[in-house]
C-alpha cells in the first residue's frame, strides 16, 4: 500500500490596498493559493478592496479568511500596539463582521481568521491579547477556526475554549532555533530566492520541519503554509512553491 500523499493548504494575504492605493497582484496569487487572507480594515483594506478580493476568491473557489490586525493603517499592522483587551476584542469582531457581510454579498463564507503582522507575533506570548482574540472568536459564535503559529500562547487558549486551530508555517521567512520567525529587520529574515523558498516549503510539507541558517532543525507540523503577497518577487515565489510541491506529490487543498 502506498504512503499517504502529504496534504497542505497554501495561503496568501490579499486585498491589502486602500482606496486608489494597491499592493501585490491578487489575481495572480489566486491562481496559486487555496486560501486567501483578506485584509479587513485594520492594517489595510476598505469595503471596496474587501469586495473585490472576496469576489475574485469566490470565482476561483478559493477559501477566504479574515486577515485581522491592529488598527494601524500607517504602520501596516507591523507595530505592536498595547491596546486594551476589550478594544482588541471589539476590533476583531468589527473587522471579521465587516468582511463576513461583504463576502456573503458575493456568495462566499468567511471560513476562519488569520491575525496579521505584529498581532500574529504578539499572540505567541502576550496572554492578555491572546485571551482577547479568543474572546472575540467566542462572541462571533465559536465556529470560526484560528490560524496560528505552532507553540503560540493563543493555541492552547483557543483549543481550551473549543476553537479549532489550524497551525501555520512560512515558506518565505527564516526561522530561529526556537521555532519563531526571525524579525523582519534582521538580514536574511525574508527569503526571496525562488529555489530556497520552494525548498523550505517542500521541507515543511514532506519532512514536517525546516532548517535555520545555522543548520538547526525546527519541527513544524503544520496544515497551512503562508506565501506573503508583499515579498519581493511574490508571484514568482508562489508559482515556484506550487510547482515544486506538486512535483513532490503534495496535495494542495484548503484547510478550512
Amino acid at each position: 500500500m502506498s504512503a499517504q500523499m502529504p496534504l497542505l493548504d497554501l495561503n496568501a494575504d490579499l486585498g491589502e490596498g486602500l482606496g486608489p492605493w494597491t499592493m501585490g497582484d491578487d489575481e495572480a496569487l489566486l491562481e496559486v493559493v487555496t486560501t486567501a487572507n483578506v485584509a479587513c480594515g485594520g492594517h489595510a483594506g476598505d469595503p471596496g478592496t474587501m469586495r473585490a478580493a472576496a469576489r475574485a476568491a469566490a470565482a476561483r473557489s478559493v477559501a477566504i479568511t479574515a486577515h485581522v490586525a491592529y488598527p494601524d493603517l500607517l504602520g501596516f499592522g507591523r507595530r505592536f500596539l498595547d491596546i486594551s483587551p476589550d478594544d482588541l476584542t471589539d476590533q476583531v469582531i468589527v473587522q471579521v463582521g465587516g468582511l463576513q457581510a461583504i463576502a456573503a454579498a458575493e456568495g462566499a463564507p468567511v471560513r476562519g481568521i488569520k491575525p496579521h503582522g505584529a498581532l500574529y507575533s504578539a499572540l505567541a506570548h502576550h496572554t492578555g491579547q491572546a485571551e482577547a482574540v479568543v474572546q472575540a472568536l467566542q462572541e462571533l459564535g465559536g465556529r470560526l477556526p484560528l490560524v496560528a503559529a505552532p507553540g503560540a500562547a493563543v493555541v492552547d487558549l483557543a483549543r481550551a475554549a473549543g476553537i479549532e486551530v489550524v497551525l501555520e508555517g512560512f515558506a518565505d521567512r527564516a526561522y530561529r532555533a526556537d521555532g519563531t520567525l526571525a524579525p523582519r529587520h534582521e538580514p536574511g529574515a525574508v527569503l526571496t530566492d525562488p529555489v530556497a523558498v520552494a525548498a523550505q516549503a517542500t521541507s515543511i510539507a514532506t519532512e514536517r520541519g525546516a532548517r535555520t541558517a545555522d543548520g538547526t532543525w525546527v519541527p513544524l507540523d503544520v496544515r497551512t503554509l503562508c506565501l506573503h503577497g508583499d515579498t519581493p518577487g511574490a508571484i514568482a515565489l508562489a508559482r515556484a512553491v506550487r510547482a515544486r510541491l506538486l512535483d513532490e506529490g503534495v496535495q494542495l487543498e484548503a484547510a478550512l
